[in-house]
């Protein structure tokens, strides 16, 4: 053991050497990059803030267009003459004519593609730049609210929205314009936001879009439209701010992602450059120094190369049968290399564990005989007293000369005890089981003529396989403690199904039942040794039935729907057998 000390503090020692250079070099180089990411945050969200003005300045300037227009002389002329005349003279023509060269004039005035309409909501009608008509009242009253609105629609396969202001003179009067004078409206598209997008897109790292949660994003006319969507995908998971930095990771690449809100519309203008990129340079640098770091570590450790592979190894293989053998494993073997001190106990460990495996194989064959042994005697316990009620009724029926009766008890009585005596297999099918059962139902019958039975069995069932002589006792119990005591009529029902990965056989009877604390009693009883007031059969089904089945199977008892009791025998199922039964059942409701 002191040879792997002094490995373990060697490497050790190496490691506390290398600890203080990578961790000051980490230090260095973390205080960089984060120092270069906040610069290159701050001076996109400046340059973002400075965009963002620019087009609130542009949409500014198109919301103060309704109010020079509003104090246009010519305005107010043409919606006196409406006022006054129904049909337009010629001059009234001329003057719309001017007012749509004026419109024309201050729609030329500004970069951005825009429309003006100038509505007159006592006449119902508009004057646009190309044409002058009727329009809705009501129409208009629906539409006309405060701010900008915007409504997206589609040109093509590309999705754009509408950006519409109002203006309502007199003031007093915007939320009923049929009080009002006078209604301007100015609109334009989003394709000027994205003329400006693409003249802000001055490289190839940018892709800046306009974002509104609930309503869509403007992209520019070269975005990536599936990177965008994926990184909005990951800021949606937190609020946005109205200005910001946020760092985040998609497609494997790590961006600085600046936000700014625009007051005037509610959008967000959003860009990302590519951090991973542009700190690709300090990541080289980065792993050239670790790479250095990593060959120094590696010279160091080859120096104790020699004493691991002669001292760990064959402790950490010694280790690893360990705990193979303290997980029941006792195939496990070193591994015998060389002429050392540790081959030598290899070989006498390898010869050690090879008898322990040999003497608990003889301890558990040994058990599985007893445990075989102690079934068969289960098996054979079957309680007699049945056959001695069967002799009794054939020489009864002997006595009274009803010799046709005494033909079918021996006939059916010869079936059952052929079943009985004959059973050498562990395992029966259920078809098999249950058609013994029929068979002592049959004899039942025959003394007790108000005794009636069913049989309920899944499709498939038949498949099934369990030890003999389990279903009889249950059946047994029930005739003789549930039906005989009880006048009237006695039902037997026995049915069968799948819980899971459990089968269930289920015996009902209508007979006299039993108390909640005696049910508790009787399963209290089959946990325990027989006694003289247990009875054979009940017992002998449920120890059988652990034995071969483990904790997971057993026999428990409940009310029954008929009015008697209800003895449930469970035991677990393969996988591939309850497939099976799927499949069948399946099979059978098509």
């Amino acid at each position: 053991m002191t040879k792997f000390n002094l490995f373990r503090k060697m490497v050790l020692f190496i490691f506390l050497m290398l600890i203080p250079i990578v961790g000051l070099y980490f230090y260095s180089n973390k205080t960089t990059t984060d120092v270069l990411s906040q610069e290159l945050s701050q001076s996109n969200t400046n340059q973002l803030v400075f965009f963002q003005n620019q087009v609130n300045t542009n949409i500014d300037i198109l919301a103060s267009w309704p109010n020079l227009l509003l104090h246009d002389p010519d305005i107010a002329s043409f919606r006196d003459i409406y006022l006054r005349d129904e049909y337009l003279n010629l001059d009234a023509i001329n003057l719309v004519k001017q007012i749509q060269t004026k419109l024309s004039i201050q729609e030329s005035s500004s970069n951005w593609r825009s429309h003006l309409a100038i509505y007159s909501p006592s006449l119902g009608r508009v004057v646009t730049e190309s044409e002058a008509g009727f329009y809705s009242p009501e129409e208009l009253e629906r539409n006309v609210r405060p701010g900008w609105q915007v409504v997206p629609y589609h040109e093509g396969n590309e999705q754009r929205f509408l950006f519409v202001w109002y203006s309502v003179a007199p003031y007093s009067s915007a939320n009923q314009t049929g009080k009002s004078n006078t209604v301007i409206k100015v609109e334009f598209d989003s394709t000027n936001f994205q003329d400006m997008l693409d003249r802000f897109k001055s490289d190839g790292r940018r892709d800046p879009f306009y974002y509104k949660p609930g309503m869509g994003v403007i992209y520019n006319r070269t975005a990536d439209q599936d990177m965008i969507n994926e990184m909005i995908a990951k800021l949606e998971l937190e609020p946005l701010e109205a200005v910001e930095s946020r760092v985040k990771d998609v497609g494997g690449k790590t961006y600085s992602v600046s936000i700014v809100l625009s007051d005037t519309t509610g959008w967000y203008l959003i860009d990302y450059i590519p951090l991973t990129d542009i700190m690709e340079p300090i990541h080289t640098s980065n792993r050239l120094f670790y790479i250095s770091m990593s060959a120094l570590l590696l010279m160091s450790c080859l120096a104790a190369y020699l004493l691991y592979s002669h001292v760990q190894v064959p402790i950490k293989q010694l280790v690893h049968v360990f705990r193979r053998l303290q997980a029941g494993d006792y195939s496990a073997r070193m591994k015998v290399t060389g002429r050392t001190e540790f081959s030598f106990l290899a070989t006498r460990f390898n010869s050690m564990v090879e008898q322990i495996q040999e003497l608990f194989e003889h301890v558990y064959l040994e058990k599985i005989h007893v445990r075989e042994a102690k079934l068969k005697q289960l098996q054979s316990q079957i309680n007699p007293h049945f056959f001695y009620n069967c002799f009794s009724f054939i020489t009864s029926m002997a006595k009274l000369r009803k010799y046709e009766a005494v033909v079918a008890m021996s006939h059916s009585l010869s079936r059952y005890f052929r079943y009985t005596t004959r059973q050498e297999r562990e395992l029966v099918s259920l078809s098999e089981e249950i058609e013994f059962v029929t068979h002592y139902l049959e004899i039942q019958q025959m003394r007790m003529k108000r005794l009636h039975y069913q049989v309920e069995l899944a499709p498939g069932a038949e498949r099934i396989e369990l030890p003999p002589l389990v279903i009889q006792p249950l059946v047994e119990n029930a005739v003789i403690h549930g039906i005989e005591p009880k006048s009237g009529e006695g039902g037997i029902l026995i049915s069968f199904r799948i819980n899971g990965d459990v089968a269930c056989i289920q015996v009902d009877d209508n007979g006299i039942g039993m108390s909640e604390d005696k049910r508790m009693e009787l399963e209290d009883r089959m946990n325990k040794p027989m006694d003289e007031e247990m009875g054979c059969g009940v017992w002998n089904v449920y120890q059988r039935m652990r034995l071969r089945y483990g904790e997971t199977a057993g026999l428990r008892y409940a009310p029954s729907p008929q009015g008697g009791i209800r003895a449930v025998l469970y035991w677990p199922i393969s996988e591939d057998m309850q497939q099976a039964l799927d499949q069948d059942q399946g099979g059978g409701q098509g």
